[in-house]
């Protein structure tokens, strides 16, 4: 059986935590900035942690058993 790629731009998305948990950048935070607020920019700049209805697809795309 041939081995599964992994996709190559979630490669760059996302990284595995040491808990195995898959953790991810906010979007919204590259351009059109001037029209966001102070917090709302702030908050965006901060990694979080993908949701559990996500992770089955992040990790089939991560190809990670």
């Amino acid at each position: 059986m041939p081995k599964i790629k992994t996709n190559s731009g979630s490669k760059k998305r996302f990284v595995l935590t040491g808990t195995g948990k898959i953790k991810r950048q906010h979007a919204y935070h590259s351009h059109i900035l001037t029209k966001k607020t102070k917090k709302q920019k702030r908050n965006l700049c901060y990694s979080t942690i993908v949701d559990q209805t996500n992770v089955r697809q992040v990790r089939e795309l991560l190809a990670i058993r």
